[in-house]
């Protein structure tokens, strides 16, 4: 009686950096094409056809970018938390690049998040900025996503910058919660949650589903910038990983 052994190497997995690559490169350009048709519905439904609030009239479509963004610059931080339990419990290959290019995009979003809040609070509150707890604590996840950039930037070597970023990002994590429950916690001038509600949405469904429609387009815009960014910086990794090799064999 014998007896066989399999011999045979395990698949790559996707999240290998190289397969990783190889796929991104392959979905980007369908991801840039359903970014650019999301964004093209949910305009047109949100400028075009939803209708004028019986309060705030034409100043209510703000709400359209406002509300993703916001909730974008909130997933970005999801993100970044993941991949900093990545980082410093499975030491995964992947994670700080995955948090490294998160941090820029999540700016963006939550500067997006202010200056839309900021021209919307103008008509309705009588002033650009209040000093509110939604506002605030906002302004402060803007703050913390320029100080991680500006960590990467400062350490030099990856794997140091890795780690002292992914400790500072799960300190970091507590303002997310603040975000979400300021209005409940606090008497604020933001408008309570009207989407997700244990009852149920409070807005109407005309302009409910521009509003999820701009959410997909601004989920499909995050994917593919992360996408890119991430394949990009792998990039990066790799040339300074062959200088170091060329710069120790020349010596």
């Amino acid at each position: 009686m014998s007896t066989a052994t399999s011999d045979a190497a395990p698949r790559p997995s996707i999240i290998n950096p190289g397969r990783f690559s190889n796929i991104a490169g392959r979905a980007l350009p369908w991801l840039a094409g359903a970014t650019v048709v999301a964004f093209a519905v949910g305009l047109w439904l949100g400028l075009v056809a939803s209708p004028e609030d019986y309060q705030q009239g034409s100043t209510v479509r703000i709400m359209y970018v406002h509300v993703p963004a916001a909730w974008l610059s909130m997933f970005c931080y999801l993100v970044m938390t993941s991949a900093a339990l990545g980082t410093l419990v499975w030491r995964h290959p992947l994670a700080d690049v995955a948090a490294k290019c998160a941090a820029p995009i999540g700016a963006a979003f939550a500067f997006c998040t202010l200056a839309t809040g900021s021209i919307w609070g103008k008509p309705m509150w009588g002033a650009w900025w209040v000093w509110d707890a939604r506002l605030t604590s906002m302004l402060i996840l803007f703050f913390m996503y320029l100080g991680l950039i500006a960590l990467w930037r400062a350490i030099d070597e990856p794997g140091r910058a890795a780690r002292v970023a992914a400790i500072s990002i799960l300190v970091g994590f507590i303002n997310i919660p603040i975000i979400k429950f300021s209005v409940d916690w606090w008497n604020t001038l933001h408008q309570p949650a009207s989407v997700f509600r244990f009852d149920g949405p409070t807005i109407h469904a005309s302009m409910l589903v521009p509003l999820f429609v701009m959410s997909i387009a601004f989920m499909l815009l995050f994917t593919t910038l992360h996408f890119a960014a991430m394949r990009s910086e792998l990039v990066r990794r790799r040339a300074r990983g062959l200088r170091l090799r060329t710069a120790r064999s020349a010596a």
